[in-house]
């Protein structure tokens, strides 16, 4: 699956990210490689939860350009 992650700087230094497809999931980390690996947590933990409740919060106009694939 691909994803459209964006990438901010913190202010407080490091990075956080938005999954603007996935509603309500981001995560941050104090470098690139943390927060690529929260990243993919935070959007397994989402896609899970998603399933579990059988949640059907998509935007998928978001995701179709500059996607990641973790």
């Amino acid at each position: 699956m691909r994803v459209k992650a964006l990438v901010h700087p913190a202010e407080e230094g490091g990075y956080w990210a938005e999954v603007p497809a996935l509603t309500g999931c981001i995560t941050e980390g104090d470098t690139m490689e943390e927060l690529m690996a929260n990243l993919q947590d935070a959007i397994e933990g989402w896609l899970d939860v998603a399933i579990s409740t059988k949640t059907q919060n998509w935007n998928l106009e978001s995701s179709n350009e500059n996607c990641w694939t973790p």
